[in-house]
């Protein structure tokens, strides 16, 4: 008897963490390129995002580039949504683009609870595979930078 074992992508993905800050020091960490760099696997975003602007990332050499997609809503400091392609396999790259969406809500308390949804991965089930397990270190990465200054990996100077 043989059995046959499918894995199932999720086409949305949500993560929710809280984060011992206020949203628009969440908001500084989730938009400036030089906090991003350092939790977010050494990618370097071009500038922080500006509406119906491209939201890309490189190596920190810019010899490579690693994801691109069109910013499609910014409300600081509690909403940015946009595109997200991976271009850093090839694969991946010839996928369509899915979307992101980065929301911020006040906490009392002085914290704040972060929810991201990287959704509309039918078009990138290899996409939705590879990035499932990558959010949770990027996000824990960004609660550590933020809480202590200090990423978890340090992914600019590795």
């Amino acid at each position: 008897m043989t059995t046959s074992v499918e894995t199932e992508v999720q086409t949305t993905q949500v993560y929710q963490l809280f984060i011992k800050a206020s949203p628009e020091r969440v908001w500084e960490a989730i938009t400036k390129p030089e906090l991003i760099v350092r939790y977010f696997y050494g990618a370097l975003f071009d500038a922080p995002p500006v509406a119906g602007g491209r939201w890309r990332a490189w190596t920190v050499d810019h010899s490579q580039a690693l994801n691109d997609g069109e910013i499609i809503e910014i409300d600081p400091p509690r909403r940015f949504v946009h595109g997200w392609k991976a271009l850093y396999d090839p694969e991946l790259a010839t996928e369509e683009e899915s979307r992101v969406t980065w929301e911020i809500e006040p906490q009392e308390g002085g914290y704040s609870k972060l929810t991201v949804v990287h959704d509309r991965l039918e078009g990138a089930p290899k996409t939705a595979a590879n990035v499932a397990g990558g959010w949770m270190l990027i996000l824990s990465g960004l609660k550590t930078l933020v809480e202590t200054g200090e990423p978890i990996v340090d992914f600019a100077s590795a």
